[in-house]
């Protein structure tokens, strides 16, 4: 864009400095500024890139000849532009063209690519003859077999592919093998814009340009306005698709103008849909969309597509003011033959003359012209009363053409141009650059800044509001923080409780893993102990015991055997189960005093008592008692162990089969062998007793007692403690006395210098401020101020060292 207003020069600083402040603050840092940094940048940027997308062959090249009045870039039915155009704007002794190709590396990607949709074999070589004749002889079949290179989406593949392929051919020598060649008009011996732009056209040459830059002059251009055109977004090589959609999302663009299908094919394509959706994300773009109806005189011939287009456009584009109907075509070459004449046939021997050159030496029918003659016969645009034109069956349509032209000259040619509606886009797209664009570009950045400059000055406001509240003096710094001190203990009795209270709670919900860690150490070592008790169990030695206890008796009953394996088995159990749960004790208490110590409120009793009030000591007395309490449990839990399970005698249970089979071995004799014997079966009728005990025990009933014991000791210790917190006021308030001078005169010293800060701060967002409105008025948004901080606070300039932040406010 030209040179910004001299009061604008300094807005980059101004805003950044802005930003820099809000980054200051911790409670701001967070807030999104993109918006506002992309704002700036498009505020500040020396180019206003418009980028022109749309679907294949939906016009948009046409349209961006029609807005320049000059035959740029390539256009013709069923073409898609695979190649980026840029357009810029130059003096007009400076008019030139920069050709960047393609290297062979990528037209043999794309090659392959448009093989495989064609279902050819895989390209080998590009390079031999015989390989690219194969090609280009099945490529013609296709649009034969399909009607024509613009029947379907195979034809217009096929005819991507022939291009390529001859492009490559024509232009091999310019073309490298893997980096892009570029090359400026003169070393193609142009010595015009329109030689170098008529080679660019050339539908062979356009498919292995990479880039094509053109500099040309037209008021459209000035004020840094880029046009550029893009490949099709459901054009035939994927790659060209996906460029449409990367520019898209570019941060360089700043206006799209969306070249729409419907009024030629009556509803709009996904793709087309996903092009609106995805233009919606870039917030570099934002409303600065023109939605463009192209191929609007197809609407003229037939009622029920006008009638679709309309309910289309008063549905979904009814609150845009952006939305235009055009037909490129007719509004191109209708400026085109405004310069002809009836000596050159209005064009046919000198715009159209490529076109109409025959392959049979017949003269052909230009597109423009089918088009010209259906509108001013069919189209009921033109005044029955005013424009009398007829079309003979017995002339040619070239003859019917010139004839036409010759009645009626420039009066038909000005009504067609007005039809086409691309008079009226380029006035409207004309009136946005030159006189719209930058003020609303400014408006954006005022907006998006607006919110940022809100809370920077609700944030300074409210830190002056605390600091100017604050005590000045020493003894009334003491005499108010002695009246929070009752609050401040409360508050420290609460915060405890509340801790406790969710440790508690975390252990009954299962959610303290380390306290979970320790649980598990607990049921392994069970599980471990029960299946080293069984292996290693001696029905010898329980035998031994059986007979010392009945010395009149010579032998013992297979029941006296269990009942002594039933007490061993119990009482080790018992063993292990209370020193597990005692380590477990331990942890946690462990763990939950580590966490109060490094508690807020542990450090601020510590502040107003110069110790714990005596947390720490009543949390080792209360372990004492979780643990004996645990202890007592655990005896209880095992002692039931010696009893055996409910249903061990039940019919039907394995157990009963094993008892009954241990015991039909045990019978055989009465001596201690038949007994020894049997230690194996007694082994497994144990173990079918006490594992589920054990599992019972470790899995269900033990956890519960564990959670139930730490609750009903801890949270009554927690209120308890919260008031024995409380009731220290007196001592608190001896040892608060003795250090809250010291306190008192840092806390006032810190105060001013976070005053002075805040101040300092002010006023650099009040300069920066200031100054960018003064921009915004340059450009008249009067409305669009940013608010300026009033000097209400701190009038007598008490406070003066600079050196910390407000955010270091205690």
């Amino acid at each position: 864009m030209s040179d910004l207003p001299l009061q604008c020069k300094n807005l980059k600083e101004q805003v950044e400095s802005i930003l820099q402040l809000l980054q200051q603050e911790p409670t701001l840092r967070f807030q999104d500024i993109t918006l506002v940094q992309t704002s700036l940048s498009k505020a500040i940027s020396p180019k206003f890139e418009i980028v022109f997308a749309g679907a294949f062959s939906a016009g948009k090249s046409m349209l961006i000849n029609a807005l320049l009045e000059r035959e740029l870039l390539y256009s013709a039915e069923g073409h898609a532009t695979g190649t980026e155009c840029k357009i810029e704007y130059a003096e007009v002794d400076k008019e030139r063209v920069v050709l960047t190709f393609l290297s062979e590396v990528e037209i043999r990607e794309q090659a392959v690519s448009l093989c495989q949709q064609l279902g050819f074999k895989t390209v080998a070589n590009i390079n031999q003859a015989d390989v690219i004749n194969l090609l280009r002889q099945g490529s013609e079949a296709i649009i034969q077999q399909e009607g024509g290179e613009n029947k379907s989406e195979r034809a217009k593949q096929a005819k991507a592919l022939m291009l390529l392929l001859e492009g490559y051919i024509a232009n091999r020598d310019r073309i490298s093998t893997v980096n892009n060649a570029t090359y400026s008009m003169e070393q193609f011996n142009f010595s015009n814009l329109k030689e170098a732009a008529g080679y660019a056209r050339r539908g062979r040459n356009s498919a292995v340009l990479k880039r094509i830059e053109y500099y040309c002059n037209h008021p459209l251009l000035q004020d840094g306005n880029v046009i550029i055109d893009t490949p099709g977004i459901d054009a035939p090589v994927e790659k060209d698709a996906q460029l449409t959609y990367a520019k898209i999302q570019h941060p360089d663009t700043s206006a799209v103008v969306c070249v729409l299908k419907p009024a030629s094919a009556g509803e709009m394509t996904k793709e087309e849909t996903e092009l609106l959706e995805l233009m919606r994300e870039n917030g570099g773009v934002r409303d600065r969309v023109f939605y463009i109806f192209n191929r609007i005189d197809e609407t003229w011939y037939n009622t029920q597509l006008r009638q679709r287009l309309d309910d289309l456009i008063s549905g979904q584009f009814g609150n845009s003011s952006k939305v235009y109907k055009t037909s490129g075509l007719l509004g191109f070459y209708g400026s085109q033959i405004k310069q002809t004449n009836h000596q050159d046939r209005f064009g046919l021997d000198s715009v159209f003359a490529e076109s109409i050159k025959g392959l049979d030496g017949k003269e052909e029918t230009p597109q423009f012209v089918y088009a010209f003659n259906n509108y001013c016969v069919n189209s009921r645009k033109l005044s029955s009363s005013k424009f009398r034109v007829s079309v003979n069956g017995f002339e040619t349509p070239n003859q019917n053409y010139v004839r036409i032209l010759g009645d009626w000259g420039n009066e038909i040619i000005e009504q067609l141009i007005k039809d086409s509606g691309t008079e009226e886009f380029r006035t409207a797209i004309t009136r946005y650059l030159t006189e719209e664009k930058r003020p609303q570009l400014f408006k954006n950045l005022a907006d998006d800044l607006e919110n940022v400059c809100i809370k920077l000055k609700k944030h300074y406001q409210s830190v002056q509001r605390n600091l100017d509240s604050q005590p000045q003096e020493i003894e009334t710094m003491k005499a108010q923080e002695l009246q929070h001190l009752n609050q401040q203990l409360q508050q420290i009795g609460r915060d405890f409780h509340e801790h406790i209270t969710e440790e508690v709670n975390q252990i009954i919900n299962n959610s303290c893993d380390a306290f979970e860690a320790d649980f598990k150490q607990l049921q392994s070592r069970m599980i471990r102990r029960l299946d080293e008790l069984l292996d290693t169990f001696s029905v010898a030695y329980a035998y031994r015991r059986a007979t010392i206890s009945h010395p009149r008796n010579a032998t013992a009953p297979l029941i006296a055997i269990l009942v002594e394996a039933f007490y061993y088995l119990a009482n080790q159990l018992e063993d292990i189960l209370v020193e597990s749960s005692q380590q477990v004790v331990a942890n946690y208490f462990q763990r939950l005093i580590e966490k109060i110590r490094k508690s807020e409120y542990y450090r601020q009793l510590y502040r107003l008592l110069d110790n714990d009030g005596g947390i720490e000591q009543e949390m080792r007395i209360l372990e004492k008692g979780v643990a004996q309490a645990l202890f007592s449990a655990a005896s209880v839990e095992c002692d039931r162990f010696v009893r055996e399970s409910p249903r061990f005698y039940d019919e039907g249970t394995f157990s009963i089969y094993q008892f009954r089979q241990t015991l039909s071995q045990t019978s055989q004799g009465y001596d201690a062998e038949s007994i020894v014997e049997a230690e194996p079966a007694i082994r497994q009728l144990l173990k079918l007793d006490f594992e589920p005990k054990v599992s019972h025990t470790i899995r269900k009933s033990f956890r519960q007692t564990i959670n139930q014991t730490l609750k009903t000791h801890l949270l009554p210790m927690a209120n308890q403690q919260a008031d024995e917190i409380l009731q220290q006021y007196p001592q608190a308030r001896a040892y608060l006395e003795k250090t809250l001078e010291q306190e008192a005169e840092e806390k006032i010293a810190n105060n001013r210098r976070l005053l002075n800060v805040v101040e300092e701060n002010i006023a650099a967002y009040n300069s920066a401020a200031s100054s960018i409105n003064t921009c915004l008025q340059a450009m008249q948004l009067y409305d669009n101020f940013l608010p300026v901080i009033g000097e209400s606070f701190d009038t007598l300039g008490k406070f003066a060292n600079k050196e910390f932040l407000v955010s270091e406010m205690v």
